[in-house]
Formats: structure tokens, sequence, C-alpha cells
């Protein structure tokens, strides 16, 4: 029985889009195009971030992320809740002045949350890719920051 379990485990640890940053690279592909590699994301932290076009809070957030995705070891990833594509979310995104990445494949499948049901909402995952925290609400980049520390 030890045995199965110590195989079934490292079966499990080559498996890809397993949470805690377990197996190979996941792509999720971008809304400019370009495409978003989970090994690129290794030793980084990174803010998941989903908003909408309607959300007022969303739009009052978006200053402070921008300015958390400038900071060195941080990444600030973007989710449209409404799932829009291509050149209409590329509006979306230069209306509303999101500077930081957007991408089109919901993350959320891979790291294990489920999709959220209020917005704004940031899942924050530390460099070693587990996800240590969900918020839900406006955050300041003060907020954010904290939870690095």
């Amino acid at each position: 029985m030890r045995a199965t379990v110590v195989v079934l485990l490292l079966a499990l640890a080559g498996c890809d889009g397993m949470p805690g940053g377990l197996g190979g690279s996941v792509d999720f592909a971008a809304a400019k195009g370009d495409v978003v590699r989970t090994s690129e994301l290794e030793g980084q932290w990174v803010f998941v971030n989903y908003w909408a076009e309607w959300c007022k809070p969303c739009y009052e957030e978006i200053p402070e992320l921008n300015a958390l995705d400038q900071r060195d070891g941080v990444r600030v990833l973007g989710v449209n809740f409404d799932q829009v594509e291509g050149q209409p979310l590329r509006t979306l995104m230069e209306d509303m002045g999101i500077e930081f990445t957007v991408v089109t494949d919901d993350p959320q499948a891979h790291y294990g949350w489920e999709h959220p049901v209020s917005l704004p909402a940031t899942f924050v995952i530390n460099p070693e890719g587990d996800v240590v925290e969900a918020r839900f609400g406006e955050q300041t980049g003060e907020e954010l920051v904290e939870v690095m520390e």
C-alpha cells in the first residue's frame, strides 16, 4: 500500500496543471496575442485580478494594480469576468487604463480556485506557486504589498 501511494504521488508530481506549482509549464493566452507561461511566473508574486467594465471598484483599483505590476518580482494578470475576447477586450483594456497583462485563458483551473462570484476579486500566488490568499473588493497597492511581507 505504501509503495502504491508513493508511485501515485510521483505520477501526480509530473502532471501539468496541478495546483501549487506541480508539473510542467501551462500556457495562458493573453489579450494582446502573446502567451503567459506558468514557468515564467515561478519565483515571482502573482496577483490574478478579475474585473469587469460594469464594476466601479474595478476601475478604482486599476491604477494600483498597474503600479504593483511595475515592481520587481511581481506580476499582475487580469481576467475579464464577462469573458470578453479579441478587439472588444483590447478596447476595454484601453478605455479602463489597464496596463498589466490580461489573459483570456482563466488560470482558475490550473491553480485550483473557484470562479469568483463578486468583483473585484484578486488571488495571490506566492513565488513557490501556491495560492496564499483570495481578496474580494477593491484593494490598494499598499494592502497588496502587505500580503508579500
